[in-house]
């Protein structure tokens, strides 16, 4: 695994980055000894913190896989991450050949291993950029050049917002790229919840306020809900994320509600 010797310029090498955690909770290897042992603080708050990590990565490729069948072509990824297995690129290009993918993180490891994973593929880039700042992202030269607002658009935001605190206004983030879409555009969205399981919801939040670059603000499944303002949730709705229109061959649980994540995909009203 990378080692803190190996930083990219830009990172914090006292706090824990949640890109990295969340590369470390996949099993990935661009992490370094600070975020795993934050994601160790985690596992002992929840075991199966792993599990999780999992299932939401899994809901990612269903996500993009319904959207692709639905007729998207253009995904923007909002806090896309470390490149892993399942990249939205790979899935969405893998069903249609072609397909235009814009991912967008302000993590240092992130953005350089994204840049060097994309640097063959025409169809996919990465922008540096912070989510909070939306006309920052919908103006970039990445967007502009591969996405066609004529034309429906996917946006991904996947365990992100979470890490938007309430000043910050994650719902007019969520407006902002919303009025920015045209008509029969999406958005895909998972989050964790405070309403299941508070002292864990709790716990996790404290942890990432002392561990990490960001903090974590779980919100009810009202709260969640709020932030498709504008859109028109497909079935089965904002559910636990392993509920969200399972494989076939998918092991569901049998207490939905130990992963303290909802997930939800939405087509704008017209």
């Amino acid at each position: 695994m990378s080692d803190s010797t190996d930083q990219e310029p830009g990172t914090d090498p006292d706090k824990a980055s949640v890109a990295r955690m969340y590369d470390a909770m996949l099993g990935g290897r661009h992490n370094f000894a600070i975020d795993r042992e934050a994601v160790a603080a985690f596992s002992a708050i929840d075991p199966q913190v792993r599990t999780l990590a999992r299932a939401n990565r899994a809901f990612l490729g269903r996500a993009v896989r319904f959207l692709v069948d639905s007729g998207v072509r253009q995904f923007i990824d909002l806090g896309s991450g470390i490149p892993t297995q399942g990249n939205v690129h790979e899935v969405a290009q893998a069903a249609s050949p072609g397909a235009r993918v814009v991912y967008v993180d302000n993590d240092p490891v992130a953005v350089a291993h994204s840049a060097s994973l994309l640097a063959d593929n025409p169809d996919a880039e990465i922008v540096d950029a912070d989510i909070r700042r939306p006309a920052d992202v919908l103006s970039s030269p990445q967007v502009r050049k591969l996405i066609d607002f004529d034309q429906p658009v996917a946006v991904l935001m996947v365990t992100i917002l979470h890490f938007i605190t309430p000043e910050e206004n994650p719902a007019g983030i969520t407006a902002a790229f919303r009025d920015a879409l045209p008509e029969g555009s999406w958005l895909a969205l998972s989050h964790a919840t405070n309403q299941d399981r508070p002292d864990t919801a709790a716990a996790v939040g404290r942890l990432y306020r002392s561990r990490a670059t960001s903090p974590v603000t779980a919100r009810s499944h009202d709260e969640i809900l709020g932030l498709f303002t504008g859109f028109d949730l497909v079935e089965p709705g904002l559910v636990h994320v392993p509920l969200w229109r399972p494989d076939p061959d998918d092991v569901l649980p049998d207490n939905p509600s130990e992963y303290w994540v909802y997930a939800g995909v939405g087509r704008k009203r017209p």
